[in-house]
């Protein structure tokens, strides 16, 4: 396992919380507008000086009151969706586990060598979301809306298992993964669907921050300055959701997560 010392990392310096929080708040705007904060606050954390694998924990510790918050704001699209959030549960919990696991038992150059593939990786999902969603809604087994859905097939539950795995593990662009399934299964509703991959979210999640809080990676100070931040943000993104083009916001992410994996590799 990975040994790290998240004490020994300088916190103390105000205007590196500054810094901090300002890219946490980014994070939480974009995220209401067109997701993809990750993207943002984890290259920020690593070039604030925060070692990558502390880095990846504490983002992941973070960021999942927004989680939450975006679990509860769509409760009310689950209501016929019974089935799939008991068995959703299951493969989401178990893979969130594993994949944080395996980032802890990551060496830590290994993990560090890896970065810039992984975000390029999730910049990769990024770009390909729109285009990869209307080709699902072409090509689905439509479900009949109303009433309670039918429960998932086993296939899709494997699937989602390793799409837990990842999550856990790093998670950027995840929930495009997720999406994407849930269409493919022949969901059409889109409230559902992201009440699903929200519910998937946390469940994946919620194992995750455990098991990074036990082990003693995550830095207290940076993630709680983060977690205040990204509710900022995510508060000012949700007021300006209906005035920012969200085609400028995206192109800009992926712009920030391509120049990103290029300054992570050459470090």
């Amino acid at each position: 396992m990975a040994i790290l010392n998240p004490a020994d990392i300088s916190t103390a310096d105000p205007v590196r919380l500054a810094l901090v929080a300002l890219a946490a708040a980014g994070g939480g705007l974009v995220n209401a507008i067109a997701g993809g904060g990750t993207l943002l606050t984890f290259p920020a954390l690593i070039g604030l000086g925060v070692p990558p694998l502390v880095a990846n924990a504490t983002s992941t510790v973070a960021l999942w009151p927004g989680t939450l918050t975006s679990f509860w704001s769509y409760r009310d699209a689950l209501r016929g969706a019974r089935a799939w959030t008991v068995r959703w549960a299951l493969p989401s919990l178990l893979g969130g586990s594993a994949g944080a696991v395996l980032l802890l038992w990551t060496p830590e150059q290994k993990f560090a060598d890896s970065v810039p593939w992984l975000i390029w990786g999730a910049t990769l999902l990024f770009i390909l979301q729109a285009p990869l969603m209307r080709w699902v809604v072409g090509h689905a087994l439509h479900v009949p809306e109303g009433g309670e859905l039918p429960p998932p097939r086993a296939g899709f539950l494997i699937y989602q298992f390793v799409v837990a795995v990842y999550g856990g593990y790093f998670g950027a662009g995840a929930g495009i993964l997720m999406l994407a399934a849930l269409g493919m299964m022949g969901l059409t509703n889109i409230h559902t669907m992201n009440g699903l991959k929200n519910w998937g979210g946390l469940n994946i999640n919620i194992v995750a921050v455990l098991i990074f809080a036990v082990s003693g990676i995550v830095n207290w100070p940076v993630a709680l300055t983060m977690a205040v931040g990204a509710a900022l943000g995510g508060m000012l993104g949700a007021r300006l959701a209906q005035r920012v083009g969200q085609q400028w916001v995206r192109r800009a992410i992926i712009a920030i997560g391509v120049l990103s994996g290029a300054w992570t590799l050459y470090q």
